[in-house]
């Protein structure tokens, strides 16, 4: 067997989505020689697909803001949330270390954030909950800074843009759910179709990066002025290891294994377990009944983190109470015959718009987070055919506010008609024909929640009754943002399906996010953050951001512990620390 090439370096990254990209920058600023590793062929993995928001307490710039918090008031609300999962130790260095983060990603890199005044957690009413200043959303990008890096950069999820325009997910979609209704909005979305058209001609694509796409090229950019290297398609085989302590990896690059040499650790962040098939049906409780799952996170996140960590004694943690962080999909015909995978964010609460189960009635309220609404949709589906439910709305509310790949008027919606992404019945016994479902039982749901709809209530379920809710919905409409009556036909629906943004389950760390044996001894030079590491926050979501924000934290504290208790060994000389010596010796 021929020997691998070999290369060396003080740390070594598996992944190069937020959290390894943030534990690289951390680490390559105090003088290490860091090498990433990515399996894709293109660099940002979930975190370029995503919304780029995070959720971090307590920043100077949520003070900057005008959001100040009472001592231990986060403290107090992830404890409320994660339950039994709740892990006091990782939770204190979290909320220590993510304004840290903050600060230094944006006094010292590219990586630049802004923060809405209002954006409350998704569960406002519970314990040390705040209604804004803890969820930031990343600033939108000129792309042109990235240089030759653009054309390697992860691709957003086409389902999720507009004539090829990604749009911000902060006051940038109200203004395209307004275009109709508004001159501002009218006008701010003509000005930003016309930049993009114009980029387009000149460059051949859009410039203008927002969401997770920006934060991805953000963070490469940071990584390129600090000569952080990345190679792509170069999967991690394997975990080097001198007795106990992990000393590298064997990486397939260019169709060559290259032993890679870390001296001072390795840090798994390569996506966690969304697309690993076995370890779904071992923890999904809708696929262990064999039911399907969808995930728009890239194909290569099949938890190769979590295996390497247990071959070298680390655990999986699957006591969490959600695997995953569940989103409700739609499933988007393409055109060239591909199949493509809408998340359904905000189109939930709006008014005029309610959800039914496969028997035809309401189970949920529809405007909670995504996360939940899954969960109650697998209880709702227990016994049934399929884990799914029907998003229902009138053609008023459809034309206003567009239903999951359905845009708002004046788009057109005849295509995901002739499809069949789209459902449309003359009146509710003909969508129930189209859907399957009993018309009289769909029939007596839609006539019961318009009788309080008419008002502005939704006393079964309590649409509107949260802060949460009412951000979502429309706070145009009164007296209740995210209740109207279903009335005007031809009515609607698109069928919803499970889904996740990411595994919540992962392997086990400490507050230093090193990877720990079942003793919950470190395990010497591996460490693990952003999904292939457990959450913090127990397998709940309770806020916008709640995978990239630890995700940043947990790899800043990864590459700075490395550097602070890595030495360099100089000959006739006491070992000295690298952030003292900044040298390194090969």
């Amino acid at each position: 067997m021929s020997t691998p090439h070999e290369e060396k370096c003080d740390v070594l990254i598996i992944g190069s989505g937020v959290a390894g990209m943030s534990a690289a920058i951390a680490a390559a600023s105090s003088g290490m020689k860091v090498i990433v590793v990515e399996k894709a062929s293109y660099f940002g993995g979930t975190t370029a697909r995503s919304g780029g928001w995070l959720w971090i307490p307590n920043t100077n710039l949520a003070k900057a803001y005008g959001h100040h918090e009472l001592p231990d008031q986060a403290f107090t609300y992830i404890q409320n949330q994660a339950g039994a999962g709740f892990d006091e130790r990782r939770v204190r260095a979290f909320l220590t270390n993510g304004p840290k983060a903050i600060e230094f990603f944006m006094s010292k890199t590219a990586v630049q954030f802004d923060m809405p005044l209002t954006f409350p957690d998704y569960h406002a009413e519970a314990p040390g909950a705040a209604q804004g200043g803890r969820s930031m959303v990343t600033r939108p990008y000129d792309a042109r800074e990235l240089g030759p890096l653009l054309k390697t950069l992860g691709p957003v999820l086409p389902e999720l843009t507009v004539f090829g325009v990604t749009i911000g997910s902060g006051k940038e979609i109200v203004h395209f759910m307004r275009v109709t209704r508004s001159l501002e909005s009218a006008w701010y979305v003509t000005k930003r179709l016309a930049k993009h058209f114009l980029e387009v001609m000149k460059y051949g694509r859009g410039m203008t990066l927002t969401n997770g796409n920006a934060l991805a090229a953000r963070l490469a950019k940071s990584a390129a002025d600090l000569s952080v290297p990345v190679w792509l398609s170069s999967p991690a085989l394997q975990l080097l290891h001198d007795g106990d302590r992990v000393t590298g990896a064997v990486v397939e690059r260019d169709g060559k294994k290259v032993s890679v040499k870390a001296r001072h650790g390795v840090v798994l962040a390569s996506g966690g377990f969304p697309h690993d098939f076995q370890r779904r049906k071992e923890t999904y409780p809708h696929v262990k009944s064999g039911h399907g799952h969808y995930s728009p996170t890239p194909q290569t996140n099949v938890g190769d983190g979590a295996r390497m960590a247990e071959a070298v004694g680390g655990i999986f943690d699957k006591t969490l109470s959600n695997a995953a962080a569940w989103t409700p999909m739609s499933l988007v015909p393409r055109k060239d015959g591909t199949t493509g995978i809408m998340p359904h964010f905000i189109d939930r609460a709006k008014p005029g718009v309610i959800a039914v189960n496969l028997d035809g009635r309401r189970f949920a309220n529809e405007a909670n987070s995504y996360h939940d609404l899954v969960q109650a949709m697998i209880a709702a589906s227990k016994g049934k055919s399929e884990t799914a439910c029907w998003l229902i709305a009138d053609h008023a509310a459809l034309r206003r506010y567009g239903l999951g790949f359905v845009k708002p008027f004046p788009m057109p919606l005849g295509s995901q008609l002739r499809n069949g992404y789209l459902k449309r019945g003359r009146t509710i016994a003909d969508l129930a024909k189209q859907l399957g479902v009993n018309a009289q039982t769909l029939e007596t749901t839609i006539r019961q929640y318009n009788e309080s709809a008419q008002y502005g209530r939704d006393p079964e379920f309590g649409r509107g009754s949260k802060a949460y809710n009412r951000y979502q919905g429309d706070a145009l409409h009164t007296p209740n943002p995210c209740v109207a009556p279903l009335r005007t036909g031809p009515f609607y629906a698109i069928k919803l399906v499970p889904g996740d943004l990411g595994s919540f389950m992962g392997i086990r760390t400490n507050e230093h996010a090193q990877v720990i044996t079942a003793d919950g001894v470190p395990v010497p030079g591996l460490y693990a953050a952003g999904n292939d590491a457990a959450s913090i926050m127990g397998g709940e979501y309770s806020g916008a951001g709640i995978t990239l924000g630890p995700g940043l934290t947990f790899g800043y504290v990864a590459g700075n512990h490395i550097a602070d208790h890595a030495t360099v060994s100089h000959p006739g000389r006491t070992a000295t620390p690298v952030r003292q010596a900044l040298a390194a010796t090969y």
